[in-house]
């Protein structure tokens, strides 16, 4: 069953990378960027994505977050770096907006149901006595709920149109709400001096590879496509399927 984890997180974190560059793709020929433009943002994604995902990949194998004696610990960078560069990008670059403008809204409300897999990986961790319970949705962990209610609000608010645009920008918040919030319960449980949660087994298996992409990787597309989305809702009205 380890063996099935491991593929699992894996698998879905490509498949997660894939669906993105796909709606990359979809967007740069209908925006305003020559094709040379298009080619580099094409290549920046790729080689962004590959670098950081190669980077805390080697850095988990070398043991490297497995030291939660440093204040902070290192696997913190792994948490800062990509928020940051999500932060950055939504508040400040004028090419994402560009793009986003291109991309039918419900495809990055859609993406948010892989979240239901991640819950079920997260769960597997846990009989497996791997992760303690509160960050399963069996203790503290409700963010299988934005993955639950993602399809719905997609499908209701755009690609059949009868909710309303505010229900996905509420969806979008409680959502950010969601994943900050098992993201805090998951640093509470760190083996670390001001760890809260004391009960067995700490949250060490996030340090190794490859379930270092979780946080690495997949809560960052979490978090992200909800600033992506809710700065494409907030702005001009984005392009239809």
């Amino acid at each position: 069953m380890f063996q099935l984890t491991q593929f699992g997180f894996i698998a879905l974190s490509i498949s997660c990378i894939l669906y993105l560059y796909r709606q990359l793709c979809f967007a740069l020929p209908r925006t305003s960027f020559d094709p040379e433009k298009q080619q580099r943002i094409r290549r920046g994604f790729l080689v962004a994505v590959g670098a950081w995902t190669a980077l805390i990949s080697l850095l988990a194998w070398s043991q490297f977050f497995a030291n939660f004696d440093a204040i902070p610990p290192r696997l913190f960078l792994v948490l800062l770096i990509p928020l940051l560069s999500a932060i950055g990008l939504s508040l400040f670059s004028k090419t994402l907006q560009e793009i986003l403008q291109q991309i039918p809204p419900e495809r990055l409300l859609y993406i948010q149901s892989f979240r239901i897999v991640v819950e079920i990986l997260i769960w597997l961790l846990f009989i497996q006595e791997l992760l303690p319970i509160q960050m399963t949705f069996e203790g503290m962990n409700f963010d299988v709920l934005s993955g639950i209610f993602a399809p719905i609000v997609a499908y209701y608010c755009f690609t059949k149109g009868s909710w309303p645009k505010w229900i996905a920008i509420v969806y979008n918040m409680m959502g950010i709400v969601l994943v900050f919030t098992i993201v805090t319960i998951a640093i509470l449980s760190f083996p670390t001096p001001f760890r809260y949660f004391m009960n067995e087994p700490a949250n060490r298996i996030v340090a190794q590879f490859p379930f270092v992409w979780l946080p690495g990787i997949l809560v960052t597309i979490a978090y992200s496509m909800h600033f992506f989305s809710l700065k494409q809702l907030l702005s001009s009205p984005p392009a239809n399927s």
